[in-house]
């Protein structure tokens, strides 16, 4: 079998980053050694997550962060992950005794202070992107965190109609703007922003597409042209993986999602050309392992 990886692969930017914060503060960085926590996984890929857990690092939900008592000598951290958190849950921690590290990725970050802004104008703010994706659900805070709270999450072209027809009704001459989740494919988000537009023509939409995101989905894109089949290496958990699995079959692809080589489907055997791409957040060594087990078939 012949494997032809795509132009683009490993860890984007934003979660190298993240990963190397993690691994300096257990390493014996600035701050005394103590409990190091991350708010939530840090990332989306379970072998990343296991290497931190050897080092130390404990992964927790926000309910289970602990209080530090007033007299510890110890300096407990709190990682936020690269997905980001609201304004309240890192006033939360800071409460708590944390020390707060934000590990949260650059890209992200400008998402939320541009919510924060447009809502503290008195903007109606969507979003477009998965309901229950860490991301939104932390530029969905700093929505309301603001003044006027009002924020409508869209994860449709339908939903963003529904949801601008019903303001429209309510306030004709709201000011509007759109915030995209960085790993949404651009067709769905400029189909999502044109259905916000029917009611709201001088809608204002953030570029907030991650560049390397969009720049990946190209490469899976050219490499769908040269190849009978594709696997996509990551995380089932990860938005911007399922979104590459998506894409491959929407161009008409077979294709499937696995995390480790282990997962490879019996029929990959049967093609004799495999496409090889993989999410932001998938180490360089599975992408190697899961391209030498389709080499040896």
């Amino acid at each position: 079998m012949k494997v032809i990886r795509a132009e683009i692969l490993g860890f984007c930017k934003g979660v190298r980053r993240a990963v190397e914060m993690a691994r300096q503060v257990t390493s014996g960085g600035a701050l005394p050694a103590g409990p190091v926590y991350t708010l939530g996984p840090l990332i989306h890929n379970s072998r990343v997550l296991d290497s931190l857990r050897e080092r130390g690092v404990i992964c927790l939900e926000e309910d289970e962060i602990p209080i530090v008592p007033p007299n510890s000598t110890g300096f407990p951290v709190v990682i936020i992950r690269a997905h980001g958190v609201s304004p309240a849950v890192e006033r939360g921690l800071a409460r708590r005794g944390m020390n707060v590290i934000d590990a949260t990725c650059p890209h992200v970050k400008v998402s939320q202070g541009k919510a924060a802004s447009f809502a503290e104008d008195g903007y109606r703010v969507f979003l477009a992107g998965e309901k229950d994706h860490a991301e939104i659900k932390a530029i969905l805070g700093y929505v309301q965190d603001s003044t006027y709270r009002r924020g409508f999450v869209v994860s449709s072209p339908a939903e963003a109609g529904a949801a601008a027809e019903g303001l429209y009704r309510r306030e004709p001459e709201a000011r509007t703007a759109l915030i995209g989740q960085t790993t949404i494919r651009a067709e769905e988000y400029l189909s999502i922003g044109e259905k916000i537009r029917q009611f709201f023509p001088s809608l204002e939409i953030v570029d907030s597409i991650c560049a390397a995101t969009a720049e990946r989905q190209r490469a899976l894109g050219t490499l769908c042209g040269e190849v009978d089949a594709l696997v996509i290496v990551g995380s089932r958990e990860s938005a911007n993986t399922r979104r590459l699995l998506s894409l491959a079959l929407e161009l008409g692809r077979p294709a499937w999602l696995v995390e480790t080589a282990a997962d490879l489907p019996v029929e990959i055997g049967a093609f004799k050309i495999v496409g090889l791409s993989a999410g932001a957040s998938t180490p360089d060594s599975l992408i190697d392992e899961v391209e030498e087990a389709l080499e040896a078939l």
